[in-house]
């Protein structure tokens, strides 16, 4: 039997991404939460507690409120866990089931409302296996279109990056035109005007530092844009080698728009690039911040560069 002393947890999650927006308003953190609420007092459950994933997408089970959830369930903490559907929880069939697993193994009541499953009466768990992949299909279907979109978009010549590369910035009046971010740009004509004069990126980097030049990421949250524009940043004047090294190899500073460079699986976070034969590129899409002899002969001096195995000599 189980033990409803414990807590009662009301997991909710939405995703920004499409494979949620089936459900439209209803599917919002707080309808979710007051969904679960009256279910949860209907049922006559008490010490309610909730685990909220807001703009977590349903393929990933490293979310942090799921993770804290499922820590609470192996620690013994959690005696019901309900959600407004399987959707909820997640949209890798294989994932899910092992989920269910450990909430068995802890003799833990699951109930996923809308689709009448209740771990109490075992007759509702037998299409939970078809739900779930389903789930999972669902979510494939709408990377593909996706996916789609992208390719359509990207095969036009308009950018398919998100954010546009450090020294430009988005057209307020057009976001699929970049236009030169002139306090950015000047940065960039530095590093490969100082490459030129023999300087390696090293070298480079301690110069910015030293002269308190904003890193790319610290620079464009200043717009409200990049990945690190909502989070601190430890030292903002922290140039690194890489930085340098990735900026003297964008071929976009001669004016060109390069799509395709990166591709994931549906499951997968994270982008891997792939070679440069499957690039797609539009040549002189936006205005050049380097012209093509600079260019050039930086990227003759960097194939030329004797590398050590720690990465730091020149």
């Amino acid at each position: 039997m189980n033990e409803y002393n414990k807590i009662t947890a009301l997991y909710s999650r939405l995703s920004v991404g499409d494979e949620d927006r089936d459900g439209g308003e209803s599917n919002s953190i707080v309808n979710q939460k007051a969904f679960l609420e009256r279910y949860a007092q209907q049922q006559r459950l008490t010490n309610i507690r909730h685990y909220i994933d807001d703009d977590e997408s349903g393929r990933f089970f490293d979310r942090s409120a799921y993770s804290r959830m499922m820590e609470d369930v192996e620690n013994g903490k959690i005696g019901v866990c309900i959600m407004k559907d399987l959707t909820r929880w997640g949209r890798d069939y294989l994932q899910v089931g092992n989920a269910m697993e450990v909430l068995r193994r802890n003799n833990v009541r699951f109930i996923a409302v809308n689709n009448g499953i209740d771990s109490d009466n075992p007759d509702t768990l037998e299409f939970a296996p078809f739900i779930n992949i389903m789930s999972e299909w669902y979510a494939k279907d709408i990377s593909k279109k996706v996916k789609t979109g992208i390719r359509t978009k990207g095969a036009s010549g308009k950018p398919i990056a998100t954010e546009a590369p450090y020294g430009y910035m988005k057209d307020p009046n057009n976001k699929d035109f970049w236009i030169i971010d002139e306090e950015a740009a000047e940065v960039v004509r530095c590093i490969f005007s100082l490459t030129l004069e023999g300087y390696g990126p090293y070298q480079i980097a301690c110069k910015l530092s030293a002269d308190r030049i904003e890193i790319p990421v610290v620079h464009l949250a200043r717009f409200n844009e990049g990945v690190n524009r909502s989070k601190p940043v430890k030292d903002p004047y922290g140039w690194g080698s890489s930085t340098i090294v990735n900026i003297l190899k964008k071929r976009e500073y001669l004016g060109h728009t390069i799509n395709f460079k990166t591709r994931k699986h549906f499951k997968d976070k994270k982008s891997h690039y792939v070679s440069e034969d499957e690039w797609t590129i539009f040549e002189n899409t936006h205005e050049a911040i380097i012209d093509q002899q600079t260019f050039d002969l930086v990227q003759k001096i960097r194939s030329n560069v004797r590398r050590y195995p720690n990465g730091w000599g020149e």
